[in-house]
């Protein structure tokens, strides 16, 4: 089967709103992620095991289509970053919201790359995709050469190509206006990183506290003591509550906005590295007009043939990158709509339970007066 992977097939045979990442088993620092999509035939659901390097695998093959016109033009679904087992704070730091170990969410990231990778006009048709959602053998297994793009990123002359003037407007502004929201997005990606931390950090000192105030229990029959004592378990139960509601807060924020933001942030830098390889594309077109106008008689013409067709070429990676920008600007705002709105539902929620539990705690402390 893997030698059909550079094949090129029109449709899907999975439901792709279907897809789902259910699980991640952990196996020491290995983590396999359980998948299932529905057939479109409706005769059965494709269950299928893949590790992070099967995801690589597949993100590799998207990349290496060379022979695919325009495809330097395409903003490639972001894939989250490789999640690690017990993460140390550095880590965590590096790898932001997803390097939490809050698996669920972790899950849902992964869901929504492989979805996007789908739904994709032109990665969805590539045979890769197929075969990671319906095969039994782990693809990840097999090793692909590294593409061009990272290449490219990685070239010496990366920063002078990234300052070199487009000759389209359109894309100008494009590139400046994505070098600011890079920025901003990764800031704030951080910045609400800290605030789960510090929810994370309170919810443990509330717990911390609300043990501590139970071993002030005593066992005499002294009324005062006893009543010292009645104070203290019900403090500790109200600290619980603060526990779980500062948990469950945190939580809700991981699971929403967080993955907005966190995915925000991995797709504006998608779209930057879109813009560079358009860039390196006009560089080298721009050489490649020059070797026209200085070649002698006896290469003209073939020098006029290979500027055609970078003309023709660059024009088709343009076209797509357009049609790319303006299909992400949609989706953008979608996306960082729904992460806010069930943001609020989710806390929202969270709020009307725990202030009813802390209503009955204030009436339990009435009682006791």
């Amino acid at each position: 089967m893997m030698e059909e992977v550079n094949g090129v097939t029109s449709t899907l045979s999975v439901d792709i709103q279907s897809i789902k990442v259910t699980e991640v088993v952990k196996d020491g620092h290995t983590l396999t992620f359980l998948i299932e999509s529905e057939k479109l035939s409706g005769t059965g659901v494709y269950h299928v095991d893949r590790t992070y390097d099967d995801f690589e695998w597949l993100q590799q093959h998207l990349f290496s289509q060379e022979e695919v016109s325009g495809i330097q033009g395409v903003i490639f679904p972001p894939l989250p970053v490789k999640a690690q087992v017990n993460a140390s704070a550095k880590v965590i730091k590096q790898l932001g919201i997803l390097g939490l170990g809050e698996w669920q969410a972790y899950c849902k990231a992964m869901e929504t790359f492989v979805r996007q990778i789908a739904a994709h006009s032109i990665l969805g048709k590539n045979n890769a995709v197929e075969i990671f959602l319906t095969s039994s053998d782990p693809p990840g297994r097999h090793r692909v050469r590294k593409n061009i793009f990272n290449r490219l990123s990685q070239a010496m002359e990366g920063m002078r190509k990234e300052g070199h003037k487009d000759v389209d407007e359109f894309f100008q502004t494009e590139r400046d206006h994505n070098l600011v929201f890079t920025g901003c997005a990764k800031t704030a990606a951080e910045r609400f990183l800290d605030v789960v931390q510090t929810e994370q950090k309170i919810a443990v000192a509330c717990g911390h506290f609300s043990t501590a105030l139970r071993l002030c229990v005593e066992q005499g029959e002294d009324p005062d003591e006893l009543d010292f004592t009645k104070v203290c378990v019900k403090l500790s139960e109200v600290f619980e509550s603060i526990q779980k509601n500062v948990t469950s807060v945190a939580e809700n924020n991981v699971s929403t906005l967080g993955l907005g933001l966190d995915l925000e942030s991995r797709y504006q830098e998608a779209e930057k590295e879109m813009l560079y390889r358009r860039t390196c594309k006009l560089v080298e077109l721009e050489t490649t007009r020059r070797n026209a106008e200085k070649a002698k008689p006896v290469k003209k013409a073939a020098m006029e043939e290979v500027k055609k067709a970078a003309e023709t070429e660059f024009d088709h990676i343009s076209g797509v990158a357009k049609e790319e920008i303006a299909r992400f600007q949609a989706a953008r705002v979608k996306m960082l709509q729904q992460a806010l709105v069930q943001w609020c539902e989710k806390q929202l929620l969270t709020a009307k339970e725990s202030a009813d539990q802390f209503n009955q705690h204030l009436q339990a402390f009435r009682g006791m007066a």
